[in-house]
Formats: structure tokens, sequence, C-alpha cells
């Protein structure tokens, strides 16, 4: 156990270790050194009696064996300069154990080429399954205890896995946040929509909700595969459920790159996805927060029209009636749903030791 020497001038301390020493709790040796900050004290003017207090022994390091995954369909613009990227932070970053998986979602150019050359283990989709599809095949392929999800197209600097790498040491899942930049006006727009409405649903500020660049536990990430979308709306997902089921997510502010080449993201179709994925994953993990509005609102308004037909008419309407009714069921069905929602963690984040 490591010490530290303080000197107030407490005799008794001193004594106190010199009963343990008697009695063989302590080694008595005289032919060690005496260590530094001992002898330091020992020589201090004044005559002050050393006294030792314990210090807990140094944290081991969390994050140790880390898969760093890149999702990639006709990036070879991108590809090589990402990947020499990659091996200078891993080296850097000197972990015990890292890999880069790079999934090629049917490419038609000379990606999995490419990222063969450059050492990666490549995993080949016969055709375009989707983005999302491709981050799910890479989860279930890495085997790493951590895992770096990285896109191909070069806009996520890699030297950005350093500071997250210190970040995950307190969270489950670090997330790269662009802050609302790093692509066009409208779809800056519509990524602060979805962060507010996501925010809303999940309790939390989240200011990146769809950001692809993210560090997370590996054994959460399997866990959570089987709810991912093969799109590329796979980021909204990970970040709600984490979020909802109790994971500490952290958010690293980076500088996103602009890539080269086109990108696959198709604003209407994807942006739609974002809105249906939010509610789906709000009913799944956080029933009430969609039930509770409704059922107030409805309750609000079968109230109202009780009034208004009382103030003119003098009597309660069927109309009044039903909307409380439904105000009570659709309450009634929110606690229902949040308790078979509780149930769905039964058997999710196993505790493997690394929490």
């Amino acid at each position: 156990m490591s010490v530290e020497l303080q000197q107030p001038g407490l005799a008794p301390a001193v004594d106190a270790l010199a009963s343990l020493m008697s009695v063989g709790e302590l080694p008595m040796r005289r032919d060690l050194p005496m260590p530094a900050a001992l002898r330091t004290a020992a020589a201090a003017p004044g005559g002050a009696e050393p006294v030792l207090v314990p210090q807990p022994p140094p944290t081991a390091r969390r994050v140790r064996r880390v898969s760093i995954v890149i999702p990639a369909r006709n990036e070879e613009l991108n590809l090589p300069a990402l990947l020499a990227e990659v091996d200078a932070v891993l080296a850097r970053a000197a972990l015990p154990f890292a890999e880069v998986v790079v999934v090629d979602d049917g490419s038609t150019d000379s990606t999995p080429e490419l990222a063969r050359a450059h050492g990666a283990r490549v995993v080949q989709h016969a055709e375009s399954l989707g983005n999302g599809a491709a981050v799910k095949r890479g989860i279930r392929e890495a085997k790493g205890d951590w895992i770096l999800l990285l896109d191909g197209d070069g806009q996520h600097p890699p030297h950005e896995l350093l500071p997250m790498l210190a970040m995950a040491e307190r969270h489950d899942m670090v997330v790269g946040s662009r802050g609302g930049r790093g692509g066009s006006l409208h779809r800056n727009f519509a990524n602060q929509v979805c962060n507010r409405l996501a925010s809303y649903v999940s309790g939390r500020k989240i200011p990146d909700l769809t950001s692809g660049f993210r560090l997370l536990r590996a054994d959460v990430a399997k866990d959570l595969v089987w709810l991912l979308p093969n799109t590329f709306s796979y980021p909204t997902t990970i970040t709600m459920s984490m979020l909802r089921g109790g994971w500490s997510v952290g958010f690293h502010p980076f500088q996103v790159r602009q890539r080269k080449g086109k990108s696959h993201v198709k604003l209407f179709a994807d942006g739609s996805r974002f809105f249906l994925i939010i509610l789906r994953i709000a009913t799944m993990f956080a029933p009430l927060r969609v039930f509770m509005p409704v059922s107030l609102a409805t309750g609000a308004l079968g109230v109202a029209w009780y009034l208004h037909t009382w103030w003119n008419e003098g009597r309660f309407t069927n109309m009044a009636l039903l909307l409380l009714s439904q105000a009570t069921l659709l309450f009634a069905l929110g606690l229902i749903a949040e308790q078979i929602a509780a149930l769905r963690f039964q058997n999710m984040s196993r505790d493997t030791g690394k929490s």
C-alpha cells in the first residue's frame, strides 16, 4: 500500500505503527532503503513526527481492448488515408489489443482490396444491405471489449479517439458531437429538430443524436444490436436506448471534416425514419413520455367540452364522457406499457465487471 507522509506532530500514530511492527503486521527489515518521502520528513526541521496516511492504489485502466468498426461502401477515395490515420492513432494509444474491422457493404469499387492492403480485417456483404446493417455486422464481429464506430468517408478525425478513450473511463458510451455543424443548412436544421425531440423523450439534453462517431462498451452494443435498423438512423437508436436504459453517455465535441465523393444519406427518406425511430424507441423504453401528454391533452379537452356544454346547455354530454374515458384509458395503457418496457432490460446489460 502506498503511503503519504504529513507532519502534524501526532506521536500516537507513530506508536500505533510501532505496535503493528512488533506483532509482525509490518516488515521490520533494516536493510531496505527508506522511502524518499520518509527521509524528507525525518530530516525536516523541528523534529516533527511523520504520520503515515494510507493512499488508494492506482485505478486500473478501464479501456484496454478496442475494436474499430468502419462501415464502408464505395469509399476508395477516403479509406486509405483514413486507415493510415487510424494506425497512427492506435500506435499513440498503446492499447494492449486493437483491431480494425472494415465492413464492406457491397462496394463496386476497390474498397475491400484497399482495406486488406492496409492490414484491416475485412467483412464483406455480397450486396448493399444498408449502413446500419454494416454496423450491426461489425458489432457482431468485434473481438474487443470496446467498439469505436467510425464512418469510412473520412469525416470523423481518428485523432479524437484519444480524448474519447479518456472519457470512456467514466462513461459507457462516448459520442462524438458535431454541435449541429458539418452538413448542409437543411440537414443541420433537421438534426437540431431530432435532437430536441429526443432530448424530451430521453429526459436529457442530447447535443448530437445522429453522429455515427462513438465509442461504447461491446457487451452493451451486442445486447442492443437487435434493436438497430439497417439504415443510417442506427445512431439514433443506440443513443436513445442507452440513455433510457440507464447507461452513462458522454458527448465529446469535435470538428467534422469534409468528405470526398458523394454522400449516401437521403435527406427526406432517412429524415422521416428518424422521427419514426424516436417514437418507436420512446414507446419501447419510455412509454409514459408518449402516453402521458396525449392522456393529459385528451382529458383537458374533455373537461373543456364539459364546461362549455354545462355553461351553454346545462348538461353533461356524451362527448365529454367519451373524452374523459379515453384520457383514463390512455393513462392506464401508458402505465402497463411502462411495466412491459422495464421487462426488456431483464436479460440485457450483462454484468461483465467493466462498469
